[in-house]
């Protein structure tokens, strides 16, 4: 991140929002796909 110095580990509770959000989006991702998918068969 920009406002951390490379050397600091970030909080553990940011990690693991971070890996939340991610873990979010890629689940978005997919239900983004599964809509298109539903969208065009009909």
């Amino acid at each position: 991140m920009l406002w951390s110095d490379p050397e600091n580990e970030p909080p553990e509770e940011l990690r693991n929002t971070q890996a939340m959000l991610r873990r979010l989006g890629v689940l978005m991702a997919l239900a983004m796909v599964l809509t298109m998918l539903v969208i065009g068969v009909r």
